[in-house]
């Protein structure tokens, strides 16, 4: 896949100013929304729920990526298929029946993606790669918007490409958390498909141009 993708966080929108961020983000050289979804349980912070994503969905006119940072997320998986979701991502930490629950997101017809906190290996994959369509790799710990990028992310990214050619998966990897234009090139070479940038975006003095300055450095 040539084209990498650029997936605005709208975790870091200004919430009071929504639809007016979502159509930026409509008209930007951006390739999906990024949805964060906490609950203050599985991590330590409360984003949005549902009649948000429901509002995102009536006016985002790119696929929606939605990200569950909750506990027990099968009990959600048919809800969010029902409000437009595009790829639904649960985390691996939080899914004791993953193989199961990547089948009922697929059964709904969304994309399956797995997420893994910085402390998880990419080896813990292993069995499950070959049905799974996104990996995201957080590169800053879960729940809050605006932390520093972790290091160790390259060196991650490079095994689980090594693991998805290994298995012939066609699995995409995401990294979600810290992306910035310091790091958005090596994160591509490393073998990064999609890159989560959230404030880097909205709080930039122009978010269209940051948008398509990032996209054209990972071209």
């Amino acid at each position: 896949m040539n084209n990498k993708i650029i997936a605005p966080s709208l975790l870091a929108s200004d919430f009071a100013n929504l639809q007016r961020d979502i159509e930026m983000v409509n008209q930007s050289d951006a390739d999906w929304f990024h949805l964060d979804i906490m609950d203050g349980v599985f991590v330590p912070n409360i984003s949005f729920g549902m009649p948000v994503v429901k509002a995102i969905a009536k006016h985002a006119k790119k696929p929606l990526d939605a990200h569950l940072m909750i506990v027990d997320p099968d009990r959600y998986i048919k809800t969010f298929a029902d409000l437009g979701v595009d790829h639904l991502s649960v985390h691996y930490e939080a899914c004791p029946h993953l193989h199961r629950t990547l089948q009922a997101i697929k059964t709904e017809g969304m994309l399956a993606g797995v997420a893994i906190t910085p402390h998880t290996s990419v080896r813990l994959l292993e069995d499950t790669i070959q049905d799974i369509d996104i990996v995201i790799v957080m590169s800053v710990n879960p729940g809050f918007g605006g932390q520093s990028f972790i290091e160790n992310t390259y060196n991650k990214v490079s095994d689980l490409k090594n693991l998805i050619i290994q298995k012939k998966s066609k699995a995409l990897i995401e990294i979600d958390g810290g992306v910035n234009a310091g790091n958005a090139k090596k994160l591509v070479e490393k073998g990064a498909d999609a890159l989560v940038a959230g404030s880097f975006v909205f709080k930039s003095d122009n978010p269209t141009e940051t948008i398509k300055n990032l996209k054209a450095e990972i071209a």
